[in-house]
């Protein structure tokens, strides 16, 4: 066991009156770390995946080249192109080129299957088949949101994302400039101290800078959770579809359009129901016969920068959904989100969502989760890269200064709890609103709080083990 220098281990002594608050800020710091390290090691890697291979390859085949040609064929052809490919298959989304001497692609599904295909747009040569939405971007974000175990994954993650909050204010607070310490010293990396001293000056610096932008990315990924996402904010800040005057409603809401784990819906929209085609509800959009050839024309006039994306109707009640927004990484702007629902018999607009019919919270939420995925360009993209590699840092310089001062034997080496906590007015305020903001923490500090002060004190063998 390395040895720690004397120091560092007065930080281990029975805290004097003065340090008592310092002592239970250090005590929770360091439970809550032993939970959320591994769950912040997963997201920082898997979020550096998801980065990386949304910025350098293709989510959907759709950055393929193509010779530009004179003319454009009509989409239903190169539908029908992308069908043949897929024996028996029906296409259910449409992505159109990103540019002038880019591929169309398709979504054609068999049964459960759904395969990718890309379509040259000049000749309706197939370019690319492949499954779609199974690369290595939809993998990472499987585990990114639920450890490839459903809802039980959700809840750990945002159990552990709640808790993260809850180690980054204790971070702050611990690594806060006192006793004649400097800001300036408190954001640099001391890197003449040795052994523990030099781990966590690293910690603690680093841990200050990534802190802001950690909060940004806990709140924004928070916001997509089972619990507070779902239950409360999202429901909160769901657009409301009583908006749109006399249409008739489905049973199937918006998040019905995501593939898997991807999220491809606008989050302020995913709770909404969809519109049903079939009355005379809407306003005239689509003139004449309503194909994918008109509606995409219709599409076309818009004036979309970049590309856009259209659903096709599932059944008799569905709706043409046409569809713009950053998340997809369909233009570079969260403010020009759209979403068009048409009624595949009249052709009729149903219901036009744009940035502007968004909450305040959906709005923040639309550049939240585009700053989350790098989609705001080169600054973007290498802002969040530095935050991803400096988390891993924090986190693992965390567990190497625990086993610098852990001692030897089967004890966990927590920080001592003090005998009379102190009950500090300010702290209670900040752990009393962070909890009743996030039902999860809560729920978390208090199944904590019963086991430290009732299970852990009355198994004193479990007590020395855990201290």
């Amino acid at each position: 066991m390395t040895s720690v220098p004397d120091l560092d281990l007065a930080e281990d002594r029975a805290p004097r009156a003065v340090n008592r608050l310092y002592f239970a800020a250090w005590r929770w710091h360091f439970y809550a770390g032993l939970y959320v390290i591994p769950f912040l090691l997963m997201l920082a890697i898997t979020g550096l995946i998801m980065l990386w291979v949304s910025s350098v390859t293709e989510l959907n085949g759709e950055r393929a080249y193509v010779a530009v040609g004179e003319t454009l064929l009509p989409v239903s052809q190169l539908q029908a192109a992308a069908e043949a490919a897929v024996p028996g298959g029906a296409a259910t989304q449409y992505i159109s080129p990103m540019g002038a001497d880019r591929v169309a692609a398709f979504a054609v599904k068999v049964g459960e299957d759904t395969t990718g295909v890309t379509v040259n747009p000049y000749t309706a040569e197939v370019v690319e088949t492949f499954p779609w939405r199974a690369g290595w971007y939809d993998f990472a974000t499987d585990i990114h949101g639920t450890l490839l175990i459903g809802n039980t994954g959700d809840w750990l993650i945002e159990a552990a994302a709640s808790l993260a909050l809850l180690l980054t204010v204790t971070g702050i607070y611990l690594h806060w400039p006192r006793n004649g310490a400097t800001w300036g010293k408190s954001l640099t990396v001391q890197t003449a101290a040795k052994g523990r001293a030099f781990w966590k000056s690293l910690h603690g610096a680093v841990g200050l800078w990534v802190s802001v932008v950690l909060v940004i990315f806990l709140i924004s990924g928070l916001s997509w959770a089972g619990l507070w996402g779902a239950k409360f904010v999202q429901a909160w800040n769901t657009f409301p579809a009583e908006k749109w005057d006399a249409v008739p409603l489905s049973d199937a809401t918006h998040a019905e359009m995501n593939h898997g784990a991807a999220k491809e819906v606008p989050w302020t929209l995913e709770q909404t129901p969809m519109p049903e085609s079939g009355s005379l509800a809407g306003i005239a959009a689509v003139a004449g016969p309503v194909t994918i050839d008109s509606v995409t024309g219709f599409a076309a006039t818009l004036g979309f920068d970049r590309r856009f994306q259209l659903n096709l109707p599932g059944d008799e009640k569905g709706v043409w959904t046409i569809s713009h927004d950053s998340m997809s990484n369909d233009g570079p702007s969260p403010s020009a989100d759209r979403t068009i629902h048409i009624d595949q018999y009249t052709g009729n607009v149903l219901a036009d969502v744009r940035y502007a019919d968004y909450s305040v919270y959906a709005k923040a939420m639309a550049w939240g989760i585009a700053f989350h995925e790098g989609d705001l360009g080169a600054w973007n993209l290498a802002l969040n890269t530095l935050f991803c590699l400096s988390l891993v840092l924090v986190s693992v310089s965390g567990v190497v200064m625990w086993v610098k001062r852990r001692p030897t034997g089967a004890r966990l080496g927590a920080p001592p709890r003090p005998e009379d906590i102190p009950y500090a007015k300010g702290a209670l305020l900040i752990t009393l609103a962070m909890s009743l903001a996030f039902p999860m923490l809560g729920l978390t500090l208090l199944a904590v709080i019963v086991l430290d002060l009732l299970v852990l004190s009355a198994v004193p063998p479990l007590k020395r083990a855990l201290s």
